[in-house]
This record gives structure tokens, sequence and C-alpha cells, in this order.
């Protein structure tokens, strides 16, 4: 087994917590499937036999009766809990896990959608024998209107500043923009190995990583890295200009000295080894491939720790983890799976108009003279006659009475609407019943108890 898949399904979703204060966001439906149905979907269409997924009891229990994670993953899911009290990062949950990992690992979050040729991030790994290839896409800019959020000024998204080499592949540099406070600097150590680098903005972190085992065994030895994203890829990325012990005796730049403070958290030192460790630097010292130009350096300059980056340009790459995102995901997601829109048990009406562009779950009852359109029905849910419903999510086991109007919504499960009640960009919390005739625009209705204290 040349690499371990490792599925991250405990986080709680604190972006979105409107929707997943009844529903964990791993279960949240998206085109009438578990979240965390997609990522592995993924990794079993690639091959991949085994996984272990890292979640909480709450998410392992409804896996176990859900139908679509029955019946549709065939793999051998080892579902290992984190404890419920503490606050783990996705670092400390590999830490977690660290007595499980025999090989180097695939790491994957259960809020990503995306059809990758998932080859193009390990086969940099492989070919280049790096500690660490990652993917990113291009950020997306969500045109729909977001359920009570109409009119609100929106949150800045903090940047990512991304350098990369000529080729576009080698990781050179990543920082945050809320970490730049003095401006963007570059260490020396990098420029003098690679005078020309590229920075990239309006990328995403997609949240999957190839990881050589050596890492995992660095993590539970340095317990201050708590996020994969936010201080173990970023820590990586430099540590593969850090002076070593081998290397040219070079006066170190401030700059340098400066980070080399920021990293002294991290008492032990990453050793990036492998068996074939002798045949590989033999390869490396009779082959005339280089990886750079510029100067005549051995390939890689003699650098064992090495990250690299695919960046999507073209497809479907979507982290499922805002409001905003979920409602985009519900639109393009169905592209992803050959199913027909109408599940064959649920109960249409001749007389009712179902767009192709929507999707009915199984066992819905729709009934005459309804109108459905660009909106996605979830399974068992009831809509009765004349209603009309445009541009909205319907979750599991709502009923939608008579004669309602609902356009650019989002219905959770198990709530009612009332007779001619009309709905409009509006997200109806888990549970909830509106009362007949009303009109609602703009607004989150949830229940007291599912307020944010502030």
């Amino acid at each position: 087994m040349e690499l371990q898949a490792v599925l991250m399904a405990a986080g709680g979703g604190s972006r979105m917590t409107d929707l997943t204060y009844n529903t964990p966001k791993p279960m949240l439906p998206v085109g009438n499937k578990p979240l965390m149905w997609y990522p592995l979907n993924l990794l079993e269409r690639v091959g991949f036999e085994e996984v272990i997924v890292i979640t909480t009891k709450e998410v392992q229990k409804m896996m176990s009766t859900d139908p679509k994670m029955k019946r549709d993953i065939k793999m051998k899911m080892e579902v290992v809990c984190v404890p419920e009290d503490g606050d783990m990062g996705t670092a400390d949950a590999l830490r977690h896990i660290q007595r499980k990992i025999k090989t180097d690992i695939l790491v994957v979050s259960c809020d990503l959608i995306t059809d990758v040729a998932l080859h193009e991030v390990v086969d940099l790994f492989r070919a280049h024998n790096a500690t660490l290839a990652m993917l990113m896409s291009k950020a997306h800019e969500f045109t729909e209107t977001v359920p009570g959020q109409k009119g609100k000024k929106k949150t800045a998204e903090q940047r990512d500043f991304v350098g990369v080499d000529q080729s576009g592949k080698r990781l050179l540099f990543m920082a945050n923009e809320a970490d730049l406070e003095d401006g963007l600097s570059v260490r020396k150590s990098v420029i003098r190995k690679h005078p020309r680098m590229h920075i990239k903005t309006g990328l995403v972190d997609a949240h999957l990583y190839c990881l050589k085992k050596a890492v995992v065994d660095f993590l539970t030895e340095n317990k201050s890295i708590s996020s994969i994203r936010g201080e173990l890829v970023p820590y990586l990325v430099r540590k593969q200009f850090s002076k070593t012990t081998n290397s040219q005796k070079v006066k170190e730049d401030s700059e340098d000295q400066t980070q080399k403070k920021n990293d002294s958290s991290t008492n032990h030192e990453l050793l990036i080894s492998s068996r074939d460790e002798s045949l590989l630097h033999l390869a490396q010292e009779r082959s005339c491939w280089n990886d750079h130009r510029g100067d005549m350096s051995e390939a890689y300059h003699g650098g064992k720790l090495r990250c690299y980056v695919h960046i999507m340009d073209q497809g479907l790459c979507y982290r499922v983890n805002t409001l905003a995102a979920y409602i985009e995901a519900n639109r393009q997601a169905p592209k992803l799976f050959e199913e027909p829109p109408v599940h064959p048990s649920a109960s249409i009406s001749e007389r009712c108009q179902v767009g192709s562009d929507s999707i009915i779950g199984e066992r819905c009852q729709i009934a005459d003279k309804t109108s459905i359109k660009r909106s996605t029905i979830g399974i068992s849910s009831t809509v009765k006659e004349k209603v009309k419903i445009t541009n909205s999510i319907v979750m599991h086991s709502v009923t939608i009475e008579e004669g309602c109007n609902i356009q650019g919504s989002v219905i959770c499960s198990n709530a009612i609407i009332g007779r001619g009640a009309d709905l409009k960009y509006c997200l109806v919390g888990n549970g909830q019943r509106i009362e007949p005739e009303v009109e609602r625009t703009n607004e989150v209705i949830v229940g007291t108890d599912q307020l944010m204290e502030i």
C-alpha cells in the first residue's frame, strides 16, 4: 500500500452554524448525498480500498444509518472518534492516529467537492520524492444571493500569497495576508536558489495533501503544531530553505534569523529519509536532469525537504465551508454523478412541472400544479398543490403546504411551511414551523436555542 487515505470529518462548521446546529457538517445533504460522500467517492474512484475516517461519535452514528453511505461506499472505513471535550485541530487529529499510520498518507477534508484528476497531485509527490504535495484551485466568486445576508457587508477574506517556481509546481513561499503587517518579504535563501519566483493570489487551499510518514512522526514530537493548513504547511514550506548541518556555511540573513526564532517552538528536527535514499542519490548524481535553471547546483539544490502544489485551472473544486459555498455546491454537485434527477421511488403528479436542473429525492411526494425549478428536494419531503419553488434547497422530511411560494431559500430538515406562506431569500432552521399566509424576506428563521451568544 503506497498511500493510506485519511478523511478529516470532525469539524464543526463554525462558519455555517445555522445549518450545522442539528446536522453535523459531514452529514449535510448536498445533492441529496451527505457532504462526506463526495471525498469518499473521489478516493474510491481512483482505487483506494481503505480509509481512516477521523470524526465524532455523533457523525459515526449517523454514518451507520445513512442509506447513501451504506449502499454507495464499498471501501473499508476505519472510523476513529476524536475526544468530545477537546478542541482538536487537523494536525492534532493526525497525531491522534499516528500508530495507525504505516506509510505515506493522503489527507482530504470532508467538505471538499472536486472532479480533480487525483493523480496530478500524487504524481508530483512520487516524481519528486516530495515531503508535501497539495491541491489548490482558483477562488470562486459566488453570485447567488445568500439567504438572510442580503444588504449585509461581506466579511473580507484574507488572501494567501503563494510563491511557485517557473514550472508553477514547486511551492517556494506561502503566507496569509493577516501575517504580513510589515509587508511581504521573501528570504534571501529562497531567492538565491530560485531567483525567478511567481507570487500568486486568488487561490484557495483545497485541504487535500500528500504527506510523508515522517511528517506524522514529526508531529508526535512537536505538539505545538495544531493545524495542518495554518501551521504545518507554512512550516514545511519555510523549512525547505533552512540551513542544514551539511550545507555550505552562509551567514544567516536577518530575516532568516527572525524566522528561526518563530520556529524555535518546534524543537525536534524533521528527518526526511527513505529506504531507497542511497539509490535515489545515485540516480540524481548520474542524471543530467535538473529541476531548475540559472546555476550548476545539483537537483533540488541538495535539499531533502521538498514541497509541491497542483493548481487547478479548470474543473470543479469547492470547499463547502460557508453558506454561499453550500448553495453553489448543491447547484454543481449533480455534475459529478450520473443518476436520474428524479428518483424512481418519488411520486410526482403528471400535472406538475419539474425542471431538468432540479433534483427530486427518494420517497418524495409532489402534488398537482406545482412548479419546481433549479432546486433540490430532499428525501421523504412532501410538496402539496399549487406550490412554486425556485432556486432553493429543501432538505429531508420537509412538508410544504399548498399555495406556498419559495424563492432563493434554504429549508432545513423536518421543517413545516404553512399554507400560502411566501418565503424569499430565507433560511429556515431544522424543525421550524412557518405560520400560514406569512411573508418573510431575507431572514434567518431559527429557534431561540439555536441563536448564538455574542
